[in-house]
Formats: structure tokens, C-alpha cells, sequence
């Protein structure tokens, strides 16, 4: 069996068997019907090649997808996992050739470099208590900066043994040495399940604490898992890199999404306890059937992440829906509604109060409340102004090392422009994520929610500063828009803020391809540009926006009944729904917020560059997040405070503005960012307890 549910005595075994494995079942199920499709739609019937290829096609995502299984039946995340495809492909296309002949010495490189990264991620997580998404997030940016250290573009050679053996048969005719290179590791996953190992990963993914309380060594089990997941992690490089015969370190990034779907479509449980490595293969040929399916009918390859995004969500919902889920309820209670509405007793709903009409982040204040003397403010936010010291103290002694290394820094004003006007980008992120994160949630769409907003403000101004003022409340309304379908997904389905944000994040990215037809046109209008770079007094006049922003940030989450209700919401869901806060709605404006920030954010960007481009937003992912946690804000929620956030935004402004000036690689900024987070949560870990 792939779980262990808790069942009621009068149910058969049979009903048994069906609630335990239905997430398998209903994958399986998916995939017949889309055999079927893709038999009917193919001009010829499929041949034993056919079938070889598109076994050989989903074999790496199927290794990825095994690996992540792992690490979520324990309860975790793991954002690495791509990037160490990455990092195992160019380290096996850097060897020298003819160095390493044998696929076997090959695969056991690839395997170890797997294996090397699961210590690292399992060290961290098991025994050093820290969140696995910030941790693997982390991780992930430092592979990837180690990945173009290696091999900056795409090149190299893989001996073409590993080829030659990986596109062989196992069985002539009859099984594909990649169809045997899944059933071998489907036949370890049923063996280790059944073993003292195997039953431990349930039961710490199922209840930690009553795990640890049993006498299981949680932290072992955990790192064992990382090490043993980062293994398949390896091996899918080693297949990738078969497949390839060359080099290229970008060539795991479109993987992320891919693996969580499958993980999710084959009916593994995100938060642990349920699910299995069989249900993960059969979820990644799902996702590798839909594209196939989408090729053949000659539909864009633009849909591709639109498709994998909706078949996650899906997944997600239909596997989290029975009598209790949030989404069965609020779907009880709109057909309670509609039901007396139809039979008139809803009149009085019908009159909606003024007061749920405001904002709720102004709702029983006046202007008088707001006003506050500096020294009561420090008093009320001591904690928060101490926990971020230290990121204000280490922006400091960056500043100095960046005029003992480059000089003409400490008196230099234009030194000082340009630091603030790097700074916007982030000091606008950190107020949408740190809230989100506050709450405890996480806005992964913020990528393209960034890049769509830069493409929408560029192309519909097309360098009118009339049209400008059109273009402006459209990307920003877009923004708001996708924070509210954010919220939505998360408050009335149920749906966990990782999945829906990466989800979304997939369907922005091919909407945004879709708009732009692959290649962005238009340009900046001359009064953004002017704003993102002219000189007024020696000032760039978006630093004066950046200085009014900043205040109203600090007054919105520290002086309004918005701000304290993200906190109430971050320290305990159930404790503020008990103290008769509007969980729900709150929640709904903290992702419009974010939304809202990351479309700002496009806009700016595409003002400083003349023009939008497609990833414009990729590389302020990590940066938003790491901002926040460096400023002493809490990964899980309820700590934290603005005035900390900008103090990490400040300073990975500075590390980058020094590591600009030096002859370092620009991918030595990943490498740095990733060390500095997972640096700040170290030195916060204790504090978490």
C-alpha cells in the first residue's frame, strides 16, 4: 500500500482499498483516457518505437517526481531538485573527453552529486530544525549559481556511451533500457516501503509528534529521506544529460513545475503521510501524454505551461475534495444561500452593510489613531527593531569593504542614487511578500506577475506618455487581478499557497507568451523612463516615490487594523477566527497586495530598461524572499516588521552594487544571495523555537 489511512470498522475492505489508493486510481485513470486520445488523434497506429519514445520522454520526470515523493511523504518541499539536474548535466558535459567511457562510472557521478546535495538540504532540514521551502529555495539559487560557474552557455560533450546505453533495449522489442530504469527503481520503492524505513517515512509525513513521541528518530528519517531523494535527483540528471549529449545549465528550470504536477496528479498528499512513487510515474505520464496530445493537434507549445498548471490545480482540488475540505463547505454554504435566496428569506442579507464596504485595512481608524510619537512606536516595536539591527549593522560594513575594495563609495551621492534606485524594485516586493509571508503563505507567481505587468505597461504605451496613463491602471488592476485569483484559490478551495502561486505562476508565464506571441513589442513612454533614471537635484525621482512608499508600508502594517490582523493570522489562524477576525477576507487583500506590488514592480522595471522582456521577474524571487527573512521576519508567519525587510533589501542592494564592481561572475549573486538566507535563518533558528 502507498498510505496508511485511519478507516472505520463497518467499511469493507474492498472501500478500503479504494479511499487508500484513489488518488492512484484516479491518475491511472487519466492516463487510459489519454492513451486512448492519443491513439485516436495519431494518423497511425502506435508502434513499439512510439511507446519507446514517449517512455524514454517522461523517464526523467518520472525519476524527479520519485525523488520529491519522498521528501513529501515526510511533510517537506524541495525546490533543489531541478537545479540539480542542472548541476549533474554540465558536470557530466565539463568531464574531459574520453576521460569517462563507462555510462556506469557516469551515472554513479551523476547519482553522487545528487546524493551530495541531499546531505545538504537533509542537514539543514533534519538536523538543524529550518523550514524545507526556505532552505531548498536557498539551495536551489546556489546550484544554479554554481551550475553557470560551470558552464556560463550551452556546450560541452557527454561520451556518447551514456547514450547509446540509455536509448538501448533492455528486451528487444519489448522494453526500453528507460522503461527498465523505472521499474528498477519501482521495485526498490516496494521493497523499502515495507521495510522499518519505508513505515517510518508515513509516520513522521502523517504526525511528526506522535512519530517522535513513539521513539522514531524523526531527524534521521528526514535526512535519510533528503540523501536518498537527491539520489533519484541525480539519476534523472544522468538520463537528461543521455538524452542531450551536451551541456546546458538552464536545462532543469522548466522541471519544477512539471514534478510537483506529477507528484500531485499521482495522488501524493502535499503536507505528508500519503501517497507513492507509483502514482508519481503514472502522474508524470500524465503531463508527458497532455503535451504529446497538444503537439499532435498542432496547438502552441505556449499552452504547454498552461496545461501542466491547470492539470496541478486540478489534481490538487480533486484529491483535497470530500465532506470536510474547505472546498466542499464553501460550496455548501453557497448553495445554502442560493436556496434561501430563491425562497426569500435572504432578503436581509441583501443590505450590505457600510462598514463591510471599507477597506479593512482603515476599518475603526481615523487619522488621530494613526499619529503616533516616535518614541511610543519604538517602545511597541522594540523586538522587531532589534531583529533587524543586524541587517542595517551589515549594510554598514558592506558600504566599507565596498570603498576599501572600489573607493569613491562613503561620500559619493551618486553612490547612494544608485543604491536606492536598485533598491525600489525590492523595497516594493518585500511589502507584498513579507505580508503574504506573515500570514504564512508564500507568493511564488510574483515572477510573471512581474513580467506580464512589464509587457502589458510596454506594448499598450508603446512609447506615448499619453497612452501611459491607460497602460499604468491596467497592469496594475492585472496584478490585482491574479492576487485575487491567488486568494481566492487559497481561501474558498483550500488550496495550499505553494501549489496555487506556482500554478499560477505557469499560467501567467504561457499567458504571457500567448500575449506577446514569444517576443515582447513596444517600448517605455518617455515619462517612465525619465522617472527611472533622469536626475532632478541629483535625485532620480523614483527614489522620492521609494521614500513615500516606504512610509506608507510602515504606517499600513503597523498602524492600521490591516496589519494587525496579518500578524493575529500569522501567530494563529484559529485564534484570530476566534477573536472574530475576517480570516478570509484578510487573506483575499494581503495576496491583492502582493499582486499589486509585483505588477508595480513590472512596471518600474520595464521603465529602467526602455522595454519589457519575457523572465524579466525570475531573478527577484529569491531577493523578495530572502529580504524579508534576512529582516528578522519568520518563514512560517506571525514575526517581523517592514523596517526589518528594508533593511535586507538594503542589503542585497549593496552586496550586489559590490559584486557588480568586481571581475566576479554575475552567477556568484545567486551563489551569495543563497548563503545569506540560509545564514539569516541559522541565526534565527533559535528565536523560531
Amino acid at each position: 500500500m502507498d498510505a496508511t489511512t485511519t478507516v472505520s470498522l463497518h467499511e469493507t475492505p474492498a472501500r478500503v482499498s479504494v479511499v487508500r489508493h484513489r488518488g492512484l486510481i484516479t491518475g491511472l485513470a487519466v492516463l487510459v483516457v489519454l492513451v486512448f486520445i492519443v491513439m485516436s488523434v495519431s494518423a497511425n497506429a502506435l508502434s513499439y518505437y512510439d511507446v519507446a519514445q514517449i517512455i524514454t520522454s517522461g523517464t526523467t520526470i518520472s525519476l524527479l517526481a520519485m525523488g520529491q515523493t519522498l521528501v513529501v511523504l515526510t511533510g517537506g518541499f524541495d525546490l533543489s531538485a531541478a537545479a540539480t539536474v542542472s548541476l549533474v548535466n554540465v558536470s557530466l558535459a565539463s568531464l574531459p573527453v574520453g576521460a569517462v567511457t563507462s555510462p556506469v562510472v557516469l551515472g554513479m557521478i551523476g547519482i553522487g552529486i545528487g546524493i551530495a546535495v541531499g546531505i545538504v538540504n537533509g542537514f539543514f532540514v533534519a538536523y538543524l530544525r529550518l523550514q524545507p521551502i526556505v532552505v531548498t529555495l536557498a539551495t536551489m539559487f546556489i546550484l544554479q549559481g554554481i551550475t553557470l560557474l560551470i558552464m556560463p552557455t550551452p556546450g560541452g560533450i557527454i561520451d556518447g556511451s551514456l547514450g547509446n546505453w540509455f536509448f538501448s533495449d533492455l528486451i528487444p522489442g519489448l522494453l526500453p533500457m528507460s522503461g527498465a530504469v523505472i521499474l528498477v527503481c519501482l521495485a526498490f520503492w516496494y521493497w523499502l516501503r515495507r521495510t522499518p524505513f519505508g513505515l517510518a517515512v508515513y509516520a513522521v509525513g502523517g504526525d511528526a509528534e506522535s512519530a517522535y513521541s513513539s521513539g522514531l528518530k524523526s531527524s534521521r528519517i528526514i535526512f535519510a529521506t533528503y540523501v536518498l531523494a537527491g539520489a533519484f535527483y541525480g539519476l534523472a540528471g544522468v538520463c537528461i544529460s543521455a538524452q542531450t549529449g551536451a551541456g546546458d545549465p538552464l536545462v532543469g528550470n522548466p522541471m519544477l513545475l512539471q514534478m510537483f504536477a506529477a507528484v500531485v496528479v499521482g495522488g501524493t498528499l502535499l503536507g505528508g503521510g500519503r501517497g507513492g512513487l507509483t502514482g508519481s510515474v503514472v502522474g508524470a505520464f500524465v503531463l508527458v501524454l497532455t503535451v504529446n496530445i497538444l503537439l499532435i493537434l498542432n496547438v502552441s507549445a505556449y499552452y504547454s505551461t498552461i496545461a501542466e498548471s491547470s492539470i496541478l490545480l486540478l489534481a490538487v482540488l480533486l484529491g483535497a475534495i470530500h465532506r470536510r475540505s474547505v472546498a466542499a463547505q464553501n460550496l455548501f454554504r453557497l448553495t445554502s444561500r442560493i436556496r434561501a435566496w430563491r425562497e426569500g428569506s435572504l432578503v436581509s442579507q441583501l443590505t450590505i452593510p457600510r462598514k463591510a464596504l471599507a477597506l479593512p485595512m482603515f476599518e475603526g481608524k481615523t487619522m488621530a489613531a494613526v499619529r503616533v510619537s516616535f518614541s511610543e512606536w519604538f517602545s511597541r516595536n522594540r523586538a522587531a527593531i532589534m531583529l533587524a539591527l543586524p541587517a542595517y549593522l551589515s549594510v554598514v560594513a558592506v558600504v566599507i569593504v565596498t570603498e576599501l575594495v572600489l573607493g569613491r563609495t562613503l561620500m559619493n551621492g551618486n553612490y547612494y542614487n544608485t543604491v536606492l534606485v536598485l533598491s525600489s524594485f525590492l523595497a516594493v516586493l518585500a511589502l507584498g511578500q513579507g505580508c503574504v509571508i506573515l500570514t504564512g503563505g508564500l507568493d511564488l507567481s510574483l515572477p510573471w506577475v512581474i513580467a506580464l505587468s512589464g509587457i502589458l505597461v510596454s506594448s499598450l504605451s508603446a512609447g506615448s506618455n499619453e497612452a501611459l496613463l491607460l497602460a499604468v491602471p491596467v497592469a496594475l488592476a492585472a496584478g490585482c487581478a491574479v492576487g485575487l485569483l491567488n486568494g481566492a484559490g487559497i481561501v474558498f478551495l483550500g488550496l495550499s499557497p505553494f501549489v496555487m502561486t506556482l500554478a499560477m505562476n505557469g499560467i501567467l508565464q504561457g499567458a504571457a507568451l500567448l500575449y506577446s506571441n514569444g517576443t515582447p513589442d513596444g517600448f517605455a513612454a518617455p515619462a517612465l523612463r525619465h522617472f527611472m533614471s533622469a536626475r532632478v537635484l541629483g535625485v532620480t525621482p523614483v527614489v522620492l516615490f521609494i521614500a513615500i512608499f516606504v512610509v506608507f508600508a510602515i504606517l499600513l502594517t503597523t498602524r492600521t487594523a490591516f496589519g494587525r490582523r496579518i500578524y493575529a493570522i500569522g501567530n494563529s489562524e484559529r485564534a484570530a477566527i476566534l477573536s472574530g477576525i475576517n480570516v478570509k477576507s484578510t487573506i483575499l487583500w494581503v495576496y491583492v497586495l502582493s499582486g499589486f506590488c509585483g505588477a508595480l514592480v513590472g512596471i518600474l522595471l520595464s521603465g529602467l530598461a526602455g522595454q519589457a522582456s519575457l523572465g524579466m521577474g525570475d531573478e527577484y524571487l529569491l531577493p523578495s524572499i530572502a529580504a524579508v527573512v534576512i529582516g528578522g521576519t519568520l518563514i512560517t508567519g506571525g514575526r517581523g516588521a517592514y523596517v526589518g525587510m528594508l533593511g535586507g533589501v538594503l542589503l542585497l542592494t549593496t552586496l550586489q552594487t559590490l559584486l557588480a564592481g568586481t571581475t566576479l561572475p554575475t552567477s556568484t549573486r545567486s551563489i551569495v544571495y543563497g548563503l545569506v538566507i540560509l545564514g539569516a535563518v541559522v541565526a534565527l533558528r533559535e528565536r523560531r523555537r
